[in-house]
């Protein structure tokens, strides 16, 4: 009976799914001890359930919503499903202000945007997964701000972002820099994360129209949809190598490229056909083929300095 729960719960919160936060959750976590040498593994483990608990309930809501649109079913009932998502969303809120109280103020404020916005994603009167936005704000959102976190928790306060209060002034510090680090190591992330979401929509567009969803394929044409595709993998092979040259991740990190024939692979399949069982999985297999490999080969880098 329990199993069986558990087995309900895990559909209706889409657990395969949470591999889109836990790579930039890892991703953040090994650029953070390559650049500052040292984790705060008790926030970084608050933070890490923080996130999952609002990934599950920003899944669950939009699951709740599509489900409500289109007279579809739930794992549960309506009633059970709907204090889930509560229980959920006050988990994801009180885990994350005590994170914000004992970090700062750019965490409380950066965490409260990303609250905002992943509740405007699905829920209110013009939710940003019913326009040409799902691809931007997801691989953003995602890709970006959770490493962005991350670095912030576990680096000096001035390292990347800070806010300070000189009475009567709000002064707000950022070391460009160092955003534009952060910026190369979590580009394939982001572009990986936004072509899950355009792979999703490709798909999805004519069962999207019939429920008055517009997203981007929609307003561009699958041509073009396909050939934005395309080119956001060609800027992820980008950023890896300009995050190595540049000293931001390891040189080692230039192995990665060593699963691009498969990337590629994938994407010709896709190309030749979107289907959502077929072929939209390889969007995600993408993802993991572009993250993992750095954030394996970053921590091996770190492994081979601190045992020489």
């Amino acid at each position: 009976m329990l199993v069986r729960y558990i087995l309900k719960f895990f559909s209706y919160v889409e657990i395969r799914t949470k591999i889109a936060s836990l790579l930039p959750f890892l991703l953040g976590l090994v650029f953070a001890c390559y650049a500052t040498g040292s984790i705060h593994w008790g926030l970084s483990a608050l933070f890490f359930v923080s996130m999952t608990f609002f990934d599950m309930a920003t899944t669950a809501l939009n699951n709740y919503i599509d489900t409500k649109a289109s007279n579809s079913s739930l794992p549960f009932r309506r009633k059970t499903a709907r204090w889930l998502l509560f229980l959920l969303l006050a988990l994801a809120t009180g885990s994350g202000l005590l994170l914000a109280l004992l970090t700062g103020p750019v965490v409380f404020l950066t965490g409260a945007v990303c609250f905002f916005i992943g509740i405007t994603y699905t829920f209110g009167p013009a939710p940003l997964s019913r326009m040409p936005l799902g691809e931007v704000f997801s691989g953003l959102f995602m890709g970006f701000f959770i490493p962005f976190l991350m670095v912030i928790i576990n680096s000096p306060p001035d390292a990347l972002v800070s806010l300070t209060w000189q009475t009567p002034r709000l002064l707000l510090s950022i070391n460009i820099p160092a955003l534009l680090r952060l910026l190369l190591i979590t580009g394939p992330a982001i572009t990986g994360i936004a072509n899950i979401m355009l792979a999703n929509n490709i798909c999805d567009v004519v069962h999207d129209v019939a429920i008055n969803r517009f997203t981007l394929p929609y307003y561009v044409g699958n041509r073009y949809a396909l050939q934005l595709f395309t080119l956001l993998y060609g800027l992820a092979a980008a950023f890896q190598i300009l995050a190595a040259l540049t000293g931001t991740l390891p040189h080692l990190s230039l192995l990665s490229f060593l699963t691009w024939p498969l990337v590629l692979r994938n994407i010709r399949r896709f190309l030749h056909k979107q289907d959502k069982s077929l072929t939209f999985p390889l969007s995600v297999a993408n993802f993991i083929l572009l993250v993992l490999p750095p954030i394996l080969l970053t921590a091996l880098d770190l492994l081979i300095r601190r045992s020489a």
